[in-house]
């Protein structure tokens, strides 16, 4: 990789405990580049008024700002409005309030369809709605592969019941792509709306909200080169328009009268009660135009050749490793056990030699259930990497590998 990209993220020149840092914990958080946290010290120092409310001129530079990040955003994933654009502190809280607003809106009885591999933030907001509303949940499992979604079992779901289908666009866990405009598609021939969890798609993938054809999708900030704080509810304007407020208070109002008779403003602002993080919103844009100038194809190659050159390294020279997930349209993610060891230990181990890696069930425990395991090793991959990144990664775990098994 270009040494001028690594160059952009101060955090991968740091050395931890002696050895020179290798990041490998992408899928949780990706690093931040300089011209992003430029963009929140800018904000912060020049720009900082509360948006939509002023008159003066710092209240309307930030207005702008966020604004921009919103018509950008539509632009990124192909919204057909920026009515359609929703910001919210990030994925888990965009699913949960699609889960509760549009949810309210069922009837007891009605179903929602998830899958096993789902991260628990698209899994606990429709437990929660499910209690709430007397809602039925349920389940489509794995194939036999360990890494792939049964999609027959999934057709056999659907019912004259069902009205949502929610489900990960790519596994954080698995590294799996899934069909989306195929699980889409016969979710609509059902009659159901579907919300797609995007928070491991937009870093890796193009994505193109109408061409899926998706009712809703969601993702953050934080794993595109962005802040925290910062996530993006993307949903159909008729769907948007129908459903009631998730939150209640300032920005969100079209006129308070009392005791009662409040109205609401218009989209995307019903669903954006309060003040927004409106600094880290101005930096996701400049997140975004990062992506772009580096250029997705780029991204999307460059961690395609780490992903086949580290698994096939791995196979071939770890004694004991177990890859968990091997689909044959795969994201940058590498699920793994050493022999029996917990992957706590193994994690532990990486780290005292500057390997970052995530470790445990990786909010998916009802995927780990199915794979009969209590969690993996995860090494995740995004543009900065390198190969000799990986081949410190290889010797690391050959190093480990006889202490763990």
């Amino acid at each position: 990789m270009d040494d001028n990209i690594r160059n952009q993220f101060p955090a991968l020149s740091r050395k931890i405990y002696g050895h020179d840092l290798v990041y490998l914990d992408n899928t949780a958080t990706s690093q931040t580049p300089r011209a992003v946290v430029e963009r929140l010290v800018d904000a912060y120092y020049d720009h900082h008024a509360n948006v939509h409310r002023g008159v003066h001129c710092l209240a309307g530079e930030a207005t702008a700002a966020v604004e921009d990040g919103r018509r950008h955003v539509a632009r990124y994933i192909n919204a057909a409005s920026t009515s359609e654009i929703v910001f919210t502190r990030g994925t888990t809280e965009a699913i949960n309030l699609v889960a509760s607003s549009y949810c309210s809106l069922l009837s007891p009885g009605d179903e929602i369809i998830i899958t096993v591999m789902e991260h628990h933030s698209n899994i606990v907001p429709w437990q929660l709605a499910a209690q709430r509303h007397g809602l039925v949940i349920k389940v489509v499992p794995l194939n036999a592969d360990g890494a792939t979604l049964d999609l027959d079992a999934y057709g056999r779901l659907f019912s004259d019941r069902t009205r949502v289908v929610a489900f990960a666009h790519v596994s954080n866990v698995l590294g799996t792509i899934n069909s989306a405009k195929e699980i889409i598609a016969e979710a609509h021939r059902h009659g159901a709306v579907v919300l797609v969890d995007g928070a491991q798609a937009t870093p890796h993938l193009r994505v193109d909200v109408r061409d899926l054809d998706a009712d809703f999708y969601v993702f953050s900030s934080h794993k595109m080169y962005g802040p925290t704080g910062v996530g993006v509810l993307y949903g159909r304007e008729k769907l948007l328009s129908d459903m009631p407020p998730y939150q209640g208070g300032g920005e969100m109002i079209g006129h308070v009268s009392l005791p009662t008779g409040t109205t609401y403003a218009d989209l995307p602002f019903k669903f954006e009660a309060g003040t927004p993080d409106f600094t880290a919103i101005a930096a996701f844009d400049t997140a975004l135009s990062w992506i772009e100038q580096t250029g997705m194809e780029k991204i999307a190659s460059h961690e395609q050749s780490l992903l086949d050159y580290a698994t096939a390294q791995m196979k071939e020279t770890v004694p004991g490793v177990r890859i968990f997930g091997e689909a044959a349209h795969k994201s940058a993610v590498i699920s793994f056990l050493i022999g029996d060891a917990h992957p706590y230990d193994t994690g532990l181990l990486l780290d005292k030699l500057g390997i970052a890696v995530r470790t445990g069930h990786h909010c998916a425990q009802p995927l780990m259930e199915a794979l009969g395991i209590e969690g993996t090793v995860r090494a995740s991959f995004a543009v900065y990497n390198t190969r000799d990144e990986v081949d410190r990664f290889i010797l690391a775990l050959q190093r480990i590998a006889p202490m763990l098994i």
